[in-house]
């Protein structure tokens, strides 16, 4: 029998005892039920069932109790709980392992709030799951930027454009010196604007882009589908020389990117779409520091994280520990590249670089890019500008100062943050 061990981490509230609360939900996920039965032996227990690693008590936030919680609200506490899982229980699998520590547990009524927080795996996952090809290296080599923050952007609008206006844009945004473009996780293969045609569309300019200077930007296609249909959309993009497809974690789920890994020969650009679903609520759902090591192991070489001052619910304290924990050694795989998203600008690149300290970063501007008063071309310019200022050590005044094209986007989503 195997000795090695998952330690899932978990914040509880209960009106129970906290060490009773933190037996209940061991035994549902291992080898109880609500009633001890005659085959649960001692010894089946001492070998099978997780056990409690540690309980500390932390203030209660003054938070609702999830729906059917039951109990004396009076008696309820809050506490970090660690557990132990026997490997033997799932095995090195994702989907398994799932089922484990972050299955039916979320259902216990003795339990007014249940988030696994964090999640510390043994060696066998990595024998298991190859993780990224290409992660953050094999990125920059292939959108031929060795150094320095990679700068990029999404399709705006997000959905809409016909393939024609697509190209037009792709090519604008090349010359403007891009170093990266994606679809948008609303654009996917639909009758508008198919796969198939922005593939068409898009790549004829990217590789007169690349005769011309030797620099092709990657195009990350949204190739997200069915399962039994990402190869062959992997496949289209790849035959006509793209560099990078896109795929939506939480829709195709960690299987899908685990298979997509299998045959992928381009990075795969991992979009964390849905994720507030499981994630928002201080109450119950998978914190993204738990989420993002399962992304990893399954072959995301880019993750999202968002970004500072963005536009979702994130503080930039949680956001700067996603960022942190993607770029944490995880059981020695390729390490991932961490993707800044949803309203950045070139006015955030001195704060964002003073907190991170790392330009292995490829920071998305959507809005922030099309969005300049000068277009694509000024918003591009402007991110490289106020981003190399940033790595120089300069301050984000004398980058206004020396930017036109960072004064210039100030005028439309100023003041720069310093």
């Amino acid at each position: 029998m195997s000795t090695q061990n998952v330690i899932a981490t978990y914040v509880i509230e209960t009106s129970l005892p906290l060490m009773a609360a933190a037996e209940v939900l061991a035994g549902e996920q291992s080898t109880g039920t609500f009633v001890r039965v005659e085959r649960e032996s001692d010894d089946l227990r001492a070998r099978f069932a997780a056990q409690v690693e540690s309980v500390q008590e932390i203030p209660l936030t003054g938070a609702g109790p999830l729906p059917g919680t039951v109990g004396d609200p009076a008696l309820r506490r809050r506490a970090i709980l660690r557990l132990r899982f026997p490997l033997d229980n799932f095995g090195p699998s994702l989907p398994n392992l799932l089922a484990a520590v972050a299955g039916n547990l979320f259902e216990l009524k003795e339990l007014a709030a249940i988030r696994l927080i964090d999640i510390d795996l043994p060696s066998s996952f990595a024998a298991r799951y190859a993780g990224p090809a290409f992660g953050v290296d094999g990125t920059r080599r292939l959108m031929s930027r060795p150094e320095g923050v990679m700068i990029g952007t999404i399709v705006k609008p997000s959905i809409g454009l016909p393939p024609a206006d697509l190209a037009e844009l792709t090519g604008q945004l090349a010359e403007a010196g891009i170093d990266f473009i994606k679809d948008d996780e609303l654009q996917a293969n639909g009758p508008s604007a198919p796969l198939a045609e922005r593939v068409k569309a898009v790549m004829p300019v990217l590789e007169r882009h690349a005769d011309r200077t030797g620099v092709k930007p990657m195009y990350a296609f949204n190739i997200t589908d069915d399962i039994g249909r990402l190869e062959a959309n992997h496949d289209l993009v790849v035959a006509a020389g793209g560099t990078s497809v896109m795929a939506c974690v939480n829709l195709v789920g960690l299987a899908g990117i685990e298979y997509l890994r299998t045959f992928s020969a381009v990075p795969i650009h991992a979009h964390r779409a849905m994720l507030g679903a499981i994630s928002r609520s201080q109450q119950v759902g998978i914190a993204y520091r738990a989420w993002q090591k399962l992304a990893r192991l399954s072959g995301a070489d880019h993750l999202h994280t968002n970004g500072i001052s963005n536009k979702f619910y994130e503080s930039d304290a949680e956001v700067l520990d996603s960022i942190a924990a993607v770029r944490e050694p995880l059981l020695g795989l390729t390490p991932t590249l961490p993707v800044l998203s949803s309203g950045q600008w070139a006015g955030l690149a001195h704060a964002t670089y003073d907190a991170v300290g790392t330009t292995d970063l490829l920071v998305l501007a959507g809005g922030g890019i099309h969005g300049h008063p000068d277009g694509a071309t000024g918003g591009v310019a402007s991110m490289r500008e106020a981003w190399a200022s940033a790595e120089r050590g300069e301050s984000a005044a004398a980058a206004f100062e020396a930017s036109g094209a960072l004064r210039r986007a100030a005028e439309r989503f100023g003041p720069v943050r310093v």
